[in-house]
Parts: structure tokens; sequence; C-alpha cells
């Protein structure tokens, strides 16, 4: 097989065409070639899907989970552009028949195809995202759905696609994390089909898009008490970053940032059409609360006995344990109109407005009334401040600033439309604010 090379492009140079790393697993706990026996694996960051409250409804189960570690692994991955061939289409499937060579394929049209071939690039790992359950995807990611669950089904048709997007990590100091478009797949390969967005850049190597696209935001700030929602971009294939496309699967593409890049920043949002992903770097985290302040929280704000104003039962927010089930007769409720805190009761109802429609006894305001749920995802909030917040309709709660920050945070849905969510569930928020303060009476005694 001749693989004509092009004499005007030449080799593509690392900095436009990114560093795609090869397959393998996931590492959690293998400790990296520069570790001691016994020290702990250098960490890049986490990633944490929106919509799950801590774990996934059916569990945490291998590459599929709600959660997930992304370490330096025992032996580098990483693989680099090598060289750019033009070639004729009958000649694809030779040139990417090799699996152990990675590329990127861009078909023009039915006679004319660009493949960049990769050769091993010992200073990255790679780790791959997607719907696909094949083992050259290190994290499973299913749609989400409202409410916290995953959508299921024959009729669910998933929009996230099983090579979804890429993250190369440096194993030096910083660690600096890149996303990029596409994941490789089997093969070893990228497609970009002849319908796929793609294009030659002004230095005469090649980049595309994928079909729904990979969305990043970076929030101003860093993910912090004083964060600020950023501006969603699209990542190509290359890394580069560009303003949205009028639509999710346009073909034309945005305009190039030339002033941002693809390094994740903590706090960084990932969006894969179908699932939102939040990046959390060590510092960062150690920042965020821990399961330990968060359940010390719980038992404090159970220790103040609060009351409902009305039965005057004694409320407290059940044990992480137990799990989002049915709630119990001391489950704290809240009408997220006004936020005045009861427990159940059955009174009130509006049902020509729908079936959660009550009217507070306190202040007459008509609206949902629902049990309250902390948010026990301790990597989704911004500090470890009270629970003194609710995201409306949900009723999740967690910090001020936590709720404030999320409920200002548009979230992609569908092919052009945003809306702010609850972190814990994926719930669409609703009313002025999306969330409220929780208004609790103590004890009479």
């Amino acid at each position: 097989m001749v693989l004509e090379g092009n004499p005007e492009v030449g080799s593509p140079r690392t900095s436009d065409l990114g560093h795609p790393g090869s397959q393998g697993s996931c590492v959690l706990s293998s400790p990296g070639e520069d570790a001691q026996p016994g020290e702990e694996p250098i960490k890049y960051g986490e990633l944490i899907v929106l919509g799950y409250n801590g774990c996934l409804a059916t569990g945490d189960k291998g590459r599929r989970r709600s959660r997930l570690a992304l370490s330096r692994r025992p032996h580098a991955n990483g693989v680099k552009p090598d060289v750019m061939h033009h070639i004729s289409t009958p000649l694809v499937s030779k040139a990417l028949s090799n699996r152990g060579q990675h590329s990127i394929s861009y078909t023009l049209s039915r006679s004319h195809s660009v493949i960049v071939e990769y050769t091993h690039d010992s200073d990255t790992d790679m780790f791959q995202i997607g719907r696909s359950t094949e083992n050259m995807i290190d994290f499973v990611v299913t749609d989400t759905s409202p409410g916290g669950g995953a959508a299921e089904g024959p009729s669910a048709q998933s929009t996230i696609s099983r090579y979804a997007c890429r993250i190369l990590c440096d194993r030096r100091p910083p660690y600096t994390a890149r996303i990029y478009a596409a994941g490789f797949d089997a093969s070893s390969n990228i497609f970009l089909g002849e319908r796929a967005a793609k294009w030659r850049t002004p230095d005469g190597l090649m980049d595309g898009l994928t079909t729904n696209g990979v969305l990043v935001m970076h929030p101003a700030g860093g993910f912090s008490e004083d964060s600020a929602p950023g501006v969603w971009r699209e990542i190509s294939v290359c890394g580069n970053v560009y303003t949205l496309r009028d639509s999710r699967s346009a073909q034309q593409r945005g305009k190039l940032v030339e002033n941002e890049s693809n390094v994740l920043q903590d706090g960084s949002l990932i969006d894969l059409c179908g699932a939102t992903l939040l990046w959390r770097t060590p510092a960062g985290l150690l920042r965020a609360p821990t399961l330990k302040q968060l359940e010390a929280q719980r038992q404090e704000a159970n220790a103040a006995r609060p009351q409902c104003p009305v039965g005057l039962s004694t409320l407290a927010f059940p044990s992480p344990a137990r799990g989002r089930t049915a709630p119990d007769k001391q489950q704290p409720w809240v009408y997220v109109r006004c936020g005045h805190v009861h427990g159940y009761h059955g009174w009130g109802c509006r049902r020509e407005r729908g079936p959660q429609e009550r009217e507070c006894p306190l202040c007459r305001l008509v609206g949902p009334y629902v049990p309250l749920w902390l948010g026990q995802e301790a990597g989704l909030c911004l500090d470890p401040g009270p629970p003194s917040h609710a995201f409306a309709p949900c009723g999740h709660v967690c910090s001020e600033k936590t709720a404030r920050y999320w409920a200002q945070t548009p979230l992609p849905h569908g092919t052009h439309a945003f809306h702010a969510a609850c972190p814990f569930c994926g719930a669409w928020l609703t009313g002025e604010h999306g969330c409220v303060r929780l208004i609790f009476q103590g004890p009479l005694d």
C-alpha cells in the first residue's frame, strides 16, 4: 500500500493536534512508575456526573459510576501526531487496518481523505469517556434524565457518542489536563465522516467537530465561594476552542476563540449532549467539604430539634445510609415558594394546579410541597457552609453559595436549549431564583 505524503503540509505540530493516547483501563489505585510501594498514586483530578447524589441509582460498578478519579498510569500510554497523508478512499480501510497505529481520518469526499498518524508519547496519559462499554473507554457514561435517573428502555435513544471525548494529562507537574472531542475506537482510530464538520486550518492542518459536539464551560473565579458561571464553548477534535454552533449538530462551526484553551480548570463543566460532567482538581477537592463534614452538619441540624409549626412534631433529616426512599414520619417537607419547613400533612391541596401544589398555612403562598433531602455529593459543593437552602422544586439541600451558583448556571439541553438544574438530581429549576432559603421553627420548650 502506498500512502502519498503531502509535501506542503509536512508533519503536524503537537501544539495544534493535541496528544491523544492509546487504549487502557483507567488507573484508580495502581501507583505510578515514580511512586514507592505503598504510596498513593498521583491523582490528576476527578470527574463527577451531574444528576446523581453520590451514587448511580443502580450502584457504582466498575467503569460505570457517578464519580471517577483519574490517576497517573504505571506506564505512559500517550501518542502524539506524527505524519499527515492524503489518500484515495479505496485505500482508507488498508491505511487504518493496523490496530497498533493510532490515527484520525477526515473524509473530505468520496475520493479524498486525510489521515493523521500518531506515534508514542511518553509524557502523557489518556483517559477516554463515552457510552461504549468497550475496554478502551475508561469512564462509561449514559444519558441522565431529570430526577437523577438514567434513560432506559428501547425507546430511549442516546445522544451521547460511543467515543465522546478524551482527556490528556501531563505526567509531570503541574499535571495539566486537556480535553479533546472524540475518542479512539477499538481499531485505534477516530473517523470524521463526510457529513461531519471539518476544515483545514490556516497552517494547513486538519480539525473537526463531532456530531453532537463536546461543550466546555470554565467558571469565572475558579470553583470557590466567589465563583460565577463562565461561557459555554465547543472543543474540537484537536482541542481548539470555538463559539457554539447555531444548533448542536449544525455543520457550520463557530468562530475560533484564540485567547481560550482546552485546559481543564477546577470546576470546569463538560457536556456530552446527554450528560454533564464536573472536573475537580486535587487542590479543589481539598477545599470541598468531606462526607464526614456533611454528616456532622446533618447531625447538627437534627440536634437543633426543628419542629413542624403546625403539627409540633420534631423533624430530622434521614441518614444517607437510608438512600432516597419513601420519606419517613420525621422527614422535613418544604413549601418551595416561601421556604417554610413543616412535617408531612395532607391539608392545603390545590388539585386544580397539580397534586404537589399546596397552600402554606403560615403565609398562604401556593406552590410545590416536597420532602427535603441533603445533597450528599461533596464534590458539587462550593463551600462547607451549613445546609440552609433548597433547590426548587426537587428539595435538595445545600449551602447558600452552592445553591445560588448552580441556580444561575445554565446547562445544555437538547440541540440549542439551556436550563439551570439541580446538580444532585438533574431536575430543572423553577421559580424566580431556582432555590429558596429554608425557614425552620425551633422547639417551643
